[in-house]
């Protein structure tokens, strides 16, 4: 007999699937999806395009790339918790101000420390990145990298990618276009025109848990903190404000009045069809708890902090994947029903066809 605690869990599961566009309608285009989840986790580019893949349905690769260069709908830079993130580029004017605290700044100073460049190193890199953007850009991080070594800075250690980084962190550069392969550094300023007025932080801060929880509610006030990267008092002063736009429910989490109600949801056991997702799915990365998703699986989430490719069956990891000779190699935790496997090959060949454009 299955325990209430343990429906009321896959229920929770089952909204978050649904907030994350993995069941239901799928998206139309990838600026849809940065705006449903807000920040995509994008230092693993693949892993971001990939992310794109699993909720909508007939996109390529290129439309990102598109979304990227073209339209400049979208960007990638250093967000939540320090990391990279793909966001839309409207975005970005408020979520960088709250979400890129001094810490982060002090971080990276560090870093730079430990590889040998002062403070005033640090600002004289940073110079060089500007002014090389400001005459050539965009630029790739290589062609920077020649730029800092000509103006004789060091480049050993990943030190031009770390100053790269800190120019981001201060609002002079984010990744805009793709150049081939390769994607671009741009000024903000030249690549996404003149900012809006700034934003109120409360105000933010009140977007950020209407937008979060958009995506990812139900949720927690600890689960925004940690994918937020900010304190728990400011994440509460947010929900604070938006509490007449929230559903009460019973458990204690926060979800947006405007989502669909436990009700109207498919059964607990009715989860997402089998889905080939990738690195760093941000179905992984938005609550504190990973544990409803990957149980004793531990082994998709690496000791070094590397998150896995892995196929998502009946709301939870069942393998992990790999992408090889543009081929999708599955590696089973277990055998897996014929259904199952049936589902698996034919997102094999849709990963194929997202990546590289092509029916297998």
């Amino acid at each position: 007999m299955v325990c209430a605690g343990e429906i009321a869990t896959r229920q929770v599961q089952a909204a978050r699937f649904t907030a994350q566009l993995l069941a239901g309608e799928p998206a139309h285009s990838p600026v849809e999806v940065a705006a449903r989840l807000l920040a995509i986790q994008g230092q693993d580019g693949r892993g971001a395009r990939l992310a794109i893949r699993s909720r909508t349905a007939g996109l390529t690769a290129d439309d990102v790339d598109r979304a990227l260069t073209d339209d400049r709908s979208l960007l990638i830079t250093w967000l939540n918790r320090g990391t990279l993130h793909l966001v839309c580029t409207e975005d970005y004017w408020w979520l960088h101000p709250l979400t890129v605290r001094p810490q982060l700044h002090a971080a990276v100073g560090r870093v730079l420390s430990r590889g040998g460049l002062t403070a005033s190193d640090a600002d004289k890199g940073v110079a060089v990145i500007e002014a090389a953007l400001t005459a050539s850009g965009p630029l790739t991080r290589f062609q920077l990298r020649d730029m800092l070594a000509s103006a004789g800075l060091p480049t050993a250690d990943n030190l031009p990618l770390h100053l790269i980084t800190l120019a981001s962190l201060r609002g002079i550069a984010v990744r805009g276009p793709m150049i081939g392969a390769q994607h671009a550094i741009v000024l903000a300023a030249d690549w996404l025109g003149k900012p809006p007025r700034s934003v109120d932080h409360d105000v933010a801060l009140a977007e950020l848990a209407r937008r979060y929880l958009a995506g990812h509610g139900p949720a927690s006030d600890g689960d925004l903190a940690k994918w937020a990267g900010l304190p728990l008092g400011q994440v509460r002063r947010g929900l604070t404000a938006i509490a007449p736009e929230l559903r009460d429910r019973s458990d204690g989490l926060a979800e947006l009045a405007t989502a669909a109600p436990a009700g109207d949801l498919p059964p607990a056991a009715d989860l997402p069809p089998p889905k080939l997702l990738g690195a760093y799915d941000p179905v992984l990365l938005g609550w504190a708890d990973r544990g409803p998703i990957l149980g004793e699986r531990r082994e998709v989430v690496t000791v070094n902090g590397l998150f896995r490719p892995f196929a998502l069956v009946d709301g939870r990891a069942a393998a992990t994947w790999a992408w090889a000779d543009r081929q999708v190699a599955i590696s089973r935790f277990t055998e897996l029903p014929e259904r199952v496997e049936a589902a698996l090959a034919i997102e094999g060949r849709d990963v194929r066809r997202f990546l590289v454009g092509q029916e297998q």
